[in-house]
């Protein structure tokens, strides 16, 4: 079904008359959708759904936290980096991959970036991407997580703003000169979500599907393999997979955007950082 975008356009066009029963969105995508009258909110139907953290419970069932964080070259700087404001260090000119448009990680680097500045999310703009205008030119505009590393790869970039879970992989199976940053201002929280359409012919499958997925022995699969973070809190995580995770007392860490406010700017935004960031 492609994407996030092809799967949205089709849940949305296919509204109250499903031709699936379960679809996965992002974070931001999945609670509009339930607004929308698109998808199911979480429902207490799906047994293992009493396990989820709260912020896991909005938009449907979050099935896998992979925060936003910066990624950066550790041989190229001069010091770990502890902050968001730190990709303003001279170090860096020149050197970094901004996220495209604006998807997750792209929405988590500018949001970051403006919170960690100003404090307030409603300073995105014009402040928040005149502080952002400030880091170009950049090395590149990064469009996926193949595409950042090839980049990495090929020294045409040393930092950008990704998934963590997607650059662990890339730290220990390709190239352990990078590091994840921890920021004192925190992750951005980013998660798939799976989500029940309004009007499906097959509630009860669908609902045991979630269950399966929402499982310990399915949360404990996907951290093995791909360091997603369960979104449930009744899971044993092994002692060599915490340090690579986001563990139960780190939940709070995360920080949640106003998805609503962002939703709401998001075609004058998009406008600005095609003009002025982009461009």
């Amino acid at each position: 079904m492609g994407g996030t975008v092809e799967r949205r356009a089709r849940a949305y066009a296919e509204r109250g008359r499903p031709s699936f029963d379960v679809l996965y969105l992002n974070i931001f995508e999945s609670r509009q959708a339930v607004k929308d009258g698109v998808t199911q909110p979480a429902s207490d139907a799906v047994e293992n759904a009493q396990y989820l953290y709260p912020i896991a419970k909005k938009g449907g069932y979050g099935v896998a936290i992979n925060p936003c964080t910066i990624v950066y070259n550790k041989t190229k700087a001069s010091a770990p980096i502890t902050s968001w404001k730190d990709m303003w260090k001279p170090e860096w000119q020149g050197r970094i991959a901004w996220p495209d448009g604006l998807g997750a990680e792209g929405i988590s680097a500018l949001m970051m970036s403006t919170l960690s500045w100003f404090g307030d999310q409603s300073k995105m703009a014009p402040e928040g991407f005149d502080k952002v205008k400030e880091l170009k030119p950049f090395a590149a505009i990064q469009g996926s997580q193949a595409q950042l590393f090839d980049m990495f790869d090929q020294d045409i970039a040393d930092l950008s703003v990704e998934f963590g879970s997607f650059c662990e992989k890339y730290i220990e199976e390709r190239n352990p000169d990078f590091a994840l940053a921890n920021p004192e201002e925190g992750k951005a929280l980013a998660m798939n979500v799976a989500c029940i359409t309004e009007g499906t012919r097959n509630q009860k499958l669908a609902e045991e599907w979630v269950n399966l997925h929402l499982s310990p022995e399915v949360m404990l699969a996907y951290a093995k393999e791909i360091y997603y973070s369960p979104t449930v809190d009744n899971v044993d995580i092994p002692a060599d997979l915490q340090s690579k995770l986001i563990m139960p007392d780190q939940i709070d860490s995360l920080v949640d955007f106003d998805w609503d406010y962002i939703n709401a700017n998001r075609n004058k935004w998009q406008s600005i950082y095609d003009r002025e960031i982009a461009g």
